[in-house]
């Protein structure tokens, strides 16, 4: 089977050398094997996008040599997409609106209990709710994020797999393969589409990776909890499932995450102190 990769970056910060391992992993094994590398840029974070920051992706992409298929996909040209599929959910009862504050959430949360992002796991404030409730607070021009019925989802799994478990294949360096049962309910009852932009992260990835045939996702270990909620939001809209590779995440010494708010290892810092992309594939792969 021919592969199709894809890099996607959001435009809220310039490149840094942990970018610069996804790009060159997706776009190398597609053209080990003829496959297509796709560019998507991910920028359904409204508030925190900055074109220049898109310009930026284009160019440090170029400089490190690679090249991608056109047009490229842009999420912000997408939100009635991600409604479509956030409808599907709705119709299936899966999704409910949520008002609460973080601050309300924290509040009422169990103190001991986190999502795999280390954020609290959120109580079900808003679960069950009235439709009196929910009518008033809109009616007051209150906008609530919707949130998956994590029991109702995995109930839905169940009936459509049985006793299947939900899996994924990751793929490690050496190309030897993994199934890995997923557990998406330590997720709880995510946020499927945000207070602010019609869609998140976790929609938004799986309806574009099946719009563009994505076959394999690779992307940083950190990413690697993610996988179970994106697969059971896959397996519940019928959407095909990538092979996944999550590789490692590069950090400073101390143990700390490259970071774009930081700029630590920005790939336009590092060419304009002289580094070349030959130098910058030495660093990530030593």
């Amino acid at each position: 089977m021919t592969s199709v990769t894809r890099f996607a970056p959001s435009p809220n910060g310039l490149l840094h050398l942990g970018h610069a391992l996804s790009a060159i992993i997706a776009h190398d094994t597609a053209r080990r094997n003829g496959g297509r590398f796709l560019l998507r840029i991910e920028d359904i974070d409204i508030e925190r996008r900055r074109p220049e920051f898109v310009s930026a992706i284009f160019e440090d992409l170029n400089w490190l040599g690679l090249t991608w298929e056109e047009p490229v996909l842009v999420q912000s040209e997408h939100f009635s997409d991600y409604l479509a599929a956030a409808d599907r959910l709705i119709a299936m009862g899966l999704l409910y609106p949520c008002f609460a504050t973080r601050k309300e959430i924290a509040d009422a949360a169990d103190p001991t209990k986190t999502d795999p992002d280390g954020a609290p796991l959120y109580p079900g404030i808003w679960r069950g709710a009235s439709a009196e409730a929910v009518g008033a607070r809109m009616a007051a021009g209150e906008t609530p994020a919707l949130r998956i019925n994590m029991d109702g989802a995995m109930q839905a799994l169940r009936a459509k797999r049985g006793d299947e478990p939900l899996t994924f294949i990751e793929v490690a360096d050496d190309g030897s393969e993994q199934t890995i049962t997923t557990d998406p309910a330590r997720w709880g009852d995510a946020v499927i589409v945000r207070k602010e932009v019609p869609a998140s992260y976790h929609l938004s990835v799986v309806v574009d990776d099946a719009r563009q045939g994505v076959t394999h996702v690779t992307r940083g270990q950190d990413l690697l909890a993610a996988t179970d909620l994106q697969r059971l939001l896959q397996e519940l809209l019928d959407l095909p499932a990538p092979v996944y590779s999550h590789h490692r995440v590069i950090k400073w010494s101390d143990g700390r995450k490259l970071s774009k708010s930081n700029q630590d290892m920005g790939l336009r810092a590092l060419r304009d102190e002289g580094a070349t992309a030959d130098d910058i594939r030495r660093v990530i792969f030593a």
